[in-house]
């Protein structure tokens, strides 16, 4: 740009043009996409480089959105506009990146009792409910389902409707805690480092809960952050709407599937 505001450090600066309402994330070099924003602030655009990018999909696995697992309305809603987006990244040249509860032996060694207590409700509560047994992570949740988000098994699987578009080329990343960006020993920390991706599309479940969480982490490691709307869903009364004023005025920008696919290239 040949005027505006420049910040950031050398490697990753970011240029803001106030007479168009810009925020280039770019570099300025190479392919660049040009997407609207919805919040964050409004009536702005940014400018992303495609092969520096990669759309995180959060938590779109059976557990949370088969119905014989729990009730999900929100984040069903999110699964047409998350295919349409993937469609276009792949357009793009966008990594796409598939982040799942995957939990492992060795994790359960080591899982914080704070976050065994979130899916100990039942338990806690000495109630049942059979279709939704949140007995803890990694028990057998029954008829099949195999242990609570541990990896190999059904309920930790990607959801059919969105499986049926994972490709080959796309990364799967495990995570053992709501955020997928917890520290530099995840694996979606190294991939994205290893694949030298600066700016994330976020996108899945729940809105203010592990997509948040991996959102804020992925701020406060210097990454570029983006949720996209319509393509995310919570169960959370009001979650939606805290989570994106927060993320509008602190942590990055908002945008939605209709802005992703009518982004220009230049």
């Amino acid at each position: 740009m040949s005027s505006g505001i420049t910040f950031g450090p050398a490697d990753q600066q970011w240029h803001y043009s106030p007479s168009t309402r810009t925020y280039d994330l770019s570099g300025g070099v190479g392919k660049r996409l040009t997407i609207a924003t919805t919040e964050g602030p409004k009536e702005t655009l940014i400018t992303i480089a495609p092969e520096a990018t990669a759309l995180v999909i959060v938590d779109m696995q059976n557990f949370f959105l088969d119905s014989e697992s729990m009730d999900h309305p929100h984040g069903l809603s999110a699964v047409e506009p998350t295919i349409k987006v993937i469609e276009k990244c792949r357009e793009e040249g966008i990594q796409i990146i598939w982040l799942n509860w995957g939990l492992t032996d060795e994790d359960m060694t080591t899982l914080p009792a704070a976050v065994a207590r979130g899916f100990m409700s039942d338990t806690l509560q000495a109630t049942t409910n059979a279709r939704r047994p949140w007995i803890g992570l990694g028990t057998d949740l029954g008829e099949g389902k195999g242990r609570c988000l541990f990896a190999g098994t059904w309920n930790a699987d990607i959801y059919p409707p969105l499986k049926v578009h994972a490709h080959p080329s796309d990364v799967r990343c495990a995570k053992n805690r709501m955020s997928g960006l917890w520290s530099p020993e995840q694996p979606l920390w190294k991939t994205l480092k290893a694949e030298e991706k600066n700016t994330i599309l976020f996108t899945g479940v729940n809105t203010d809960q592990c997509v948040l969480g991996t959102f804020v982490d992925g701020y406060n490691a210097g990454f570029n952050c983006v949720m996209v709307d319509d393509c995310c869903g919570t169960t959370t009364e009001g979650g939606k709407e805290i989570t994106f004023y927060n993320v509008a005025t602190s942590y990055g920008f908002i945008t939605n599937s209709a802005s992703l696919l009518a982004a220009k290239v230049g």
